[in-house]
């Protein structure tokens, strides 16, 4: 089914039914021209025959007129031929000379006038077309008048009439489906450039803002709406840029004053309250360190050869966070492949995702309890919890930046989830969230395996 949206659809569409119409009409239009074309012959013809009668016609010195063709045209006008006629009348409608057996006139009812006449008439049931034209000698008048019997055209015109339309609408017909193959052949180069910035297009985003759709080749009357989307993409590109900077700009801010709050919080005496203090600042510090992260991911490309070894990094982070766990009462366990697992990514950016997954895991699951990481050999990473899972409708959320379930809870941000969904887009990973039977949650993350 032709999609109304598609300029290239409408203009087929539109371009078969203009062909339809052609393919109707024209052979029509070419019946009727043909048709008066032969019919302006016939008259010119009989013009013709008329003038030359009239040439043998003369006025004798008795004022009587005189008729003498040559045998080659009385010939011609015989009866034996049966296909012309002529006959001479003068100004008192009395016929002075026929071709006719009965000497009769070949228009009865033709105009006396000084013009030449085209008649038609029948006799029996012979249509006679002809015409009819006056000669004046010395103020006397005679009307010529000559008509060929219809039946007799000439055949091969009669043929061509009559065959005419079907004839033409055979041609006609593969002639426009033809063209109309042609056409669409010449539309889809025509809209080439349009598709290839299409697809340029479909590569922009919030870590390409530097792609432009090409004006190169684009139909002038497109150029202005293409111009007009890169200059709302050079707007936008000046929007992140501002955007990312102040991140940035904001989170070394706040890093100065974090630690000089944290040194004088040593010099208190009372040591539950520096206690507490400690912990609120450590809070900020790795709000201030993802917002960091957020900033740096927002401009961060993979280098294609760029390679890594998921085993070691999840090794890595399982050393890493093992203190942080059990400080909670929690066990961390690395299970899966022994091997190194290779694939296409960033090892820090790889490991930014995998500890935010563990830390997330850590932070919601009861103590006494095991968080488990699952190298697989496909490339896929999993991070197993038996904390309370994540309801069907929240598995979106999660991943949002500063979303939390409870915001009233402390220690978290919102934001380390969002870390990961952005790794995961930079390196054309999957991430999916499911609920563990036994309880608990299970995050897959799937990465591109070379090898």
């Amino acid at each position: 089914m032709i999609s109304s949206k598609s300029i290239f659809s409408r203009i087929i569409f539109l371009h078969a039914i203009a062909l339809v119409i052609t393919a109707i009409v024209m052979p029509v239009v070419l019946y009727w021209f043909f048709k008066w074309a032969a019919n302006d012959l016939h008259d010119r013809a009989m013009r013709e025959q008329a003038q030359l009668v009239a040439h043998y016609l003369v006025l004798r010195a008795d004022g009587n007129w005189a008729l003498d063709l040559p045998p080659a045209l009385e010939d011609i006008y015989s009866q034996a031929v049966g296909r012309y006629a002529y006959a001479v009348v003068d100004e008192n409608g009395q016929v002075l000379f026929s071709s006719l057996k009965d000497r009769s006139p070949i228009f009865s009812a033709a105009p006396r006038s000084s013009e030449i006449a085209y008649l038609k008439t029948r006799r029996g049931d012979a249509a006679i077309s002809g015409v009819s034209l006056v000669k004046e000698v010395d103020g006397r008048k005679a009307w010529i008048e000559v008509g060929e019997d219809l039946a007799h055209r000439d055949v091969i015109v009669d043929d061509i009439v009559a065959d005419f339309f079907k004839r033409v609408g055979w041609i006609t017909l593969p002639m426009l489906l033809f063209l109309l193959a042609i056409d669409i052949v010449i539309f889809r180069r025509a809209l080439r450039p349009l598709l290839k910035a299409s697809e340029m297009a479909k590569k922009i985003n919030p870590t390409r803002t530097d792609i432009r759709l090409p004006p190169e080749e684009i139909p002038k009357e497109i150029l202005p709406l293409v111009e007009a989307v890169n200059q709302a993409l050079d707007r936008l590109e000046v929007g992140f840029r501002v955007q990312r900077e102040f991140t940035a700009d904001a989170a070394h801010e706040l890093r100065t004053p974090l630690t000089i709050l944290r040194s004088r919080i040593d010099a208190l005496a009372d040591g539950g309250i520096s206690k507490a203090l400690h912990k609120d600042i450590e809070g900020m510090a790795r709000i201030v360190s993802q917002l960091l992260e957020i900033a740096e991911l927002e401009t961060f490309s993979i280098d294609p050869m760029e390679k890594a070894d998921l085993r070691a990094i999840c090794a890595e982070i399982a050393e890493f966070a093992a203190p942080l766990a059990l400080a909670q009462g929690k066990n961390i366990a690395l299970s899966g492949s022994q091997a190194p697992v290779w694939v296409h990514g960033n090892g820090e950016m790889l490991s930014r995702a995998v500890r935010n997954l563990l830390e997330n895991a850590i932070n919601h699951s009861p103590a006494g309890t095991t968080v488990e990481i699952v190298v697989e050999e496909s490339g896929t990473v999993r991070i197993l919890d038996e904390g309370p899972g994540i309801k069907e409708h929240e598995r979106e959320l999660i991943f949002r930046r500063f979303w939390r379930r409870d915001r009233r809870r402390a220690g978290g941000s919102g934001l380390g989830l969002s870390i990961v969904q952005r790794v995961a887009d930079t390196h054309a990973a999957t991430i999916t969230v499911e609920n563990r039977p036994t309880g608990g949650a299970k995050f897959s993350l799937g990465f591109a395996r070379l090898g």
